[in-house]
């Protein structure tokens, strides 16, 4: 009798460690291709894109479990694991995330995994705890769909780093207004052939003239950050190299006509930035810079601090978005894990 008695306590204690903090023991599961459960995924991920300031934006791939919790005195929690998918938007870029579109498999595509414990109160909904990690598609699972793609490169990586350098004052030198720093290696490949590099890096404007900078470690950012996202690509041919590059500004600035998009340009003539220094400032984030970065994706695990990711944090209040209302009945299906949006990595 006495080791059935600690045996329901301990299992009481379970409870009470596994629930999100200020619940009670009770809770429903909530199908995972249920309206409510898509309605709490969906702003689940918009609080994630609105609070990443690395790597690029995320959409709702798959729910794969909810739990509704009542909390005491008022309202239900709901403990959620969602997947979710790299878009091709950088988290800085203001355009809506409707106008973006999911990376592909074909292009070395990135998974976020996400657990979530989402108040709801008087209408009302508050993230109180998050918590997530990205994982890349495998080399393997990336050659056996398509051979010659490229697959993600180290941020520093000889090419990868000469090829944003090279960019970079590719940029610059056909810009007759600000002079940008670098302040993040996005993403980047090797291509095999023909034989190039691909990178995707984010700038920002300091209060330095293009035209007259003569030491950039002078030129610093400015207070009120402007950013700009670029795409460059540097051909590796028997003559030279050629670099190609084309950066789009998230906020307007005194540019010439054609500053956002150069052309090729020869490297040969291209005087390239000094050395940039160890990291940059960016909000509350230092980003390292250099070679000593063997990352090859920016990993969502990065994107909360410790402080954010509480249970006692105090969260912040989120607008519903609109989901479709249940149709008629139809065969019943398992509850979790939901329907795949995209792909499954």
């Amino acid at each position: 009798m006495k080791s059935l008695v600690l045996l329901l306590c301990f299992a009481q204690l379970w409870g009470c460690q596994s629930a999100p903090q200020g619940t009670g023991l009770g809770f429903r599961e909530l199908a995972c291709d249920d309206p409510e459960a898509e309605q709490v995924a969906l702003l689940a991920v918009d609080y994630l894109n609105n609070h990443l300031l690395q790597g690029f934006k995320q959409v709702l791939n798959q729910i794969d479990k909810v739990k509704v919790w009542s909390r005491r005195p008022f309202g239900v929690v709901y403990e959620m694991e969602v997947d979710t998918l790299e878009t091709t938007c950088h988290a800085l870029d203001p355009t809506p995330l409707a106008n973006g579109s999911v990376r592909q498999l074909t292009e070395h595509a990135v998974e976020g995994d996400c657990d979530f414990h989402i108040l709801k109160q008087d209408g009302q909904f508050r993230v109180m705890h998050t918590q997530c990690h990205s994982t890349p598609d495998s080399a393997e699972d990336v050659r056996k769909l398509c051979p010659r793609c490229p697959l993600l490169t180290p941020f520093n990586d000889t090419n990868v780093v000469h090829t944003v350098n090279t960019a970079l004052a590719a940029f610059n030198t056909q810009n007759n207004g600000t002079y940008f720093k670098l302040v993040e290696i996005s993403r980047a490949q090797n291509v095999p052939l023909p034989v190039s590099t691909l990178v995707e890096f984010v700038i920002a404007a300091t209060d330095c003239t293009a035209k007259e900078v003569t030491d950039p470690a002078k030129c610093n950012l400015l207070a009120e950050k402007q950013h700009g996202f670029c795409k460059a690509n540097l051909m590796h041919n028997l003559g030279g190299e050629e670099v190609s590059v084309a950066c789009k500004l998230f906020q307007t600035q005194p540019q010439p006509a054609n500053a956002n998009a150069v052309g090729p340009v020869p490297t040969a003539n291209a005087a390239l930035p000094a050395d940039p220094p160890a990291s940059v400032v960016v909000g509350p984030v230092v980003v390292p810079r250099g070679l000593s970065d063997h990352r090859t994706y920016h990993d969502l695990r990065h994107a909360f601090s410790p402080v954010a990711s509480v249970e006692s944090a105090s969260g912040e209040t989120l607008h519903s978005p609109k989901v479709g209302q249940p149709g008629a009945a139809g065969p019943v299906s398992p509850m979790c894990p939901g329907r795949i949006r995209h792909f499954k990595i």
